[in-house]
């Protein structure tokens, strides 16, 4: 139980984590793709604002400035009404931009590199298309990775699926309709971007795999006093349910050797008739509850040979043919010969009493119970009976111990919802798997699935 409550409180843990890591990553990496394709774009823009070119610029000069600076400068330098050295100066010092303060250059230090560096580390081409879809002019002077005859393709292709940007391959594009009726396409080359976005997600990868090795070996030394309350809690919680068993057994007794005294001097009547069957019920839960506390501590011995399950059914089922006769109820079997599991036989036979007697128990006035046993991928063995008011929502929580669907709690059923409980510990001492399922509006099924 304990190593059961430290797996849980591990798994919980470590898959918060791991979501959490796991949207950190993602993030990061998804805002490095869209800042490198937001730069790409604004290049392409600059270069299809002056027709495949980079404008003039100077150290320290923004992209939008450098082409402004440099008309009015040479302006200046042609203006013949002063032809002083004076005047020329003047004009080439309103040609320089003053230094940046060291503020101002520690702030932009790196848009003022990225724009002065721009066109010397770009790789681009562009394509002109005339208004008919042909080729009309091509440009790769500054970028050696491609042939004229690829961009041409490359380039019709884009030009005919009307996008007006993109990636193709490793290239950003970026396309422009002229004045003249032209397109204009601009292609960037963003291989260098895509493989450092390539180690940004292998180095974050790794770091999380770090991380999650850090914090499980972190995790799994705290899980034992994190779940160590709760254990406590559940041990004096079995020790209770053991204890006070042993000691109902003996009031009980003597209660029933009590009544057959009573009985042998009196007679039967209603009333000692009525105790007896108190007794029964009292014995049967007390049975149960032991039996369950013993399974989730896993101090049952079970014996585990081959045995015959089909045999198994077919007498346990059959035992409870005249029970459902008596109550009016359709009972069917359908149980395929000759299977075999590796199992405990007593634990197997008390399984299917338990099963069945709930949905005797459970079952509408009338009602139908199919019991069905038959191998496929695993082998099934299947309660179903009909059930005028199935619970709504996850019907796992039948499987919880004390769960009834009838709120009101009254002992029309006879049930105390602990049979159930023990099933699934019988299931789960063998291997298997047990559900509750809807089958329609008024059937529900329990299913117990054992490996081949």
């Amino acid at each position: 139980m304990v190593s059961k409550l430290r797996r849980k409180f591990v798994i919980t843990a470590m898959s918060a984590l791991l979501v959490i890591l796991l949207v950190l990553i993602s993030v990061i990496n998804v805002a490095n793709f869209v800042e490198f394709t937001k730069s790409a774009d604004d290049i392409l823009k600059i270069l299809a604002d002056n027709d495949g070119t980079f404008p003039e610029m100077g150290p320290g000069q923004a992209m939008n400035e450098m082409k402004v600076a440099g008309i009015e400068a040479s302006i200046m330098e042609s203006d013949p009404s002063n032809g002083s050295s004076q005047t020329m100066n003047s004009a080439q010092e309103s040609s320089t931009p003053p230094a940046p303060k060291s503020e101002e250059r520690g702030r932009d230090i790196f848009s003022y590199n990225k724009n002065v560096e721009a066109p010397f580390s770009t790789r681009y081409f562009w394509v002109k298309i005339d208004d008919s879809g042909k080729v009309k002019e091509i440009d790769t002077g500054h970028i050696a990775s491609i042939l004229e005859e690829t961009a041409g393709e490359m380039a019709e292709s884009i030009y005919a699926s009307s996008k007006t940007k993109g990636y193709e391959s490793t290239y950003r594009y970026y396309v422009r309709s002229l004045d003249n009726g032209d397109t204009l396409l601009l292609f960037k080359d963003c291989s260098s971007d895509m493989y450092n976005a390539i180690k940004l997600l292998r180095n974050t990868f790794l770091l999380m795999l770090a991380c999650l090795l850090a914090m499980f070996i972190l995790v799994w030394i705290m899980s034992g006093h994190a779940v160590s309350p709760v254990v406590e809690s559940l041990e004096k919680q079995k020790r209770f349910i053991t204890d006070a068993g042993h000691e109902l057994k003996t009031p009980l007794a003597v209660i029933s050797a009590s009544v057959d005294v009573i009985e042998l001097d009196n007679g039967k009547s209603e009333w000692t008739i009525s105790i007896k069957n108190q007794i029964k019920r009292m014995t049967d839960l007390i049975q149960k509850m032991l039996t369950l506390s013993r399974m989730e501590e896993e101090n049952v011995r079970l014996v585990f040979t081959d045995i015959d399950l089909s045999s198994i059914c077919l007498e346990t089922a059959g035992s409870f043919e005249a029970v459902a006769e008596s109550a009016g109820k359709k009972y069917t079997t359908d149980i395929e010969d000759g299977i075999h599991i590796k199992g405990d036989k007593n634990s197997m036979t008390q399984l299917l009493s338990l099963l069945i007697d709930n949905a005797m128990k459970y079952s509408s006035e009338k009602g139908s119970i199919e019991v069905r046993l038959q191998r496929g991928k695993h082998i099934e063995l299947e309660v179903r009976n009909t059930c005028d008011n199935i619970p709504e929502g996850d019907l796992d929580k039948l499987f919880d111990r004390f769960y009834r669907a009838d709120t009101s709690r009254n002992r029309k059923s006879g049930g105390y919802g602990i049979g159930l409980s023990v099933a699934r510990a019988i299931v789960t001492s063998h291997g298997g798997s047990i559900e509750a399922l809807r089958d329609g509006d008024n059937i529900i099924r329990f299913v117990a699935r054992f490996s081949k």
